[in-house]
């Protein structure tokens, strides 16, 4: 039986905690969202986008060493630790790996765990319109001990854990209600997430170099009509140095004669202009009132289109 793609059911951002018995909170873990498909035979890791990562990620391969079905298809988070702590630029390492020598080197520097909170299908029946407590009773029932998969815990108080997660400098958390059906594709408040920074996917229109070497990029968000609007002016942020030298020459190929952003940067002196397709995941503390972000950092480099950064974002 093949197995069809899922478009992931996503969180909203809540302005405050939901209070009740009948919500749960996780950890909102700094990696790449991926569903894996098993039909008892083959594998496939595709992540919310609809983008084959099974190359990437062969120590997921085998379903059957890290879980008891037939067939299955679980929702969850592949993560990478740095200092103990989930860190997206070391996820990124591993998912924009595509040469499969080089994959076979770096999954030993970079190990990944996947993180799972969900089960859509499961011996041949779907699960998703059953609530959510008996998924994950089902999930707890099925999961094997590996060395690179674990269950994403679950917590009966939100306030508790998000006081937590801010003393451990993690992303956030996503509360959930227990009796919530999973809806592919869906966005509402039955997932909740509040989160101790915020993060964007932000096009850069420019550069700056210090001592011949990139270290700032001008972002910009599109609207609507397809003009590119400046956001903000990051510095390298967790970029490693070959990171930075590879942006350089990136930056050179791509060089413009005219700015791209439909208004000037605040920070625009020096300036130079490239073409928007670079695409960079950024955290940030907050939206300044003139639409630009207020102490923003540069976490990686991610796979992206241009146009899927677009002001939408903001909201």
């Amino acid at each position: 039986m093949k197995l069809q793609p899922i478009i992931p059911f996503e969180p909203i951002l809540a302005g405050q905690l939901p209070a009740g018995d009948q919500w749960i909170a996780q950890i909102k873990w700094d990696g790449v969202r991926m569903l894996s498909y098993y039909d008892g035979s083959t594998t496939q890791l595709i992540n919310r986008r609809g983008n084959y990562r099974t190359t990437q990620y062969p120590e997921l391969i085998d379903v059957s060493a890290y879980c008891k079905a037939d067939s299955v298809i679980l929702d969850g988070e592949i993560i990478a630790l740095k200092d103990g702590k989930p860190s997206f630029h070391e996820v990124m390492r591993r998912d924009s790996l595509k040469n499969g020598s080089t994959i076979s080197v770096v999954r030993h520097q970079v190990p990944v765990i996947y993180m799972i909170f969900d089960i859509l299908f499961y011996n041949g029946q779907s699960t998703m319109d059953q609530p959510l407590f008996l998924r994950q009773q089902l999930l707890s029932d099925i999961l094997l001990p590996h060395p690179h998969v674990q269950a994403v815990p679950s917590y009966t108080d939100p306030t508790e854990l998000f006081a937590a997660t801010q003393n451990q400098g993690l992303e956030g958390i996503v509360c959930k209600d227990i009796n919530s059906t999973y809806a592919p594709g869906g966005k509402d408040k039955r997932w909740q997430k509040r989160k101790i920074s915020s993060d964007i996917t932000a096009v850069a229109g420019g550069v700056t170099f210090r001592d011949g070497i990139v270290n700032a990029l001008l972002l910009g968000l599109y609207d609507d009509k397809g003009n590119l609007h400046y956001i903000g002016h990051a510095g390298p942020g967790k970029l490693t140095v070959q990171d930075k030298r590879d942006l350089t020459a990136e930056a050179h190929r791509l060089k413009l004669d005219r700015m791209p952003f439909a208004d000037v940067p605040q920070r625009g002196k020096g300036a130079f202009w490239i073409k928007p397709e670079l695409v960079f995941k950024v955290h940030f503390l907050e939206w300044n009132t003139s639409g630009t972000l207020r102490q923003p950092v540069t976490q990686a480099k991610v796979n992206l289109p241009p146009e899927a950064c677009t002001m939408e974002q903001k909201g």
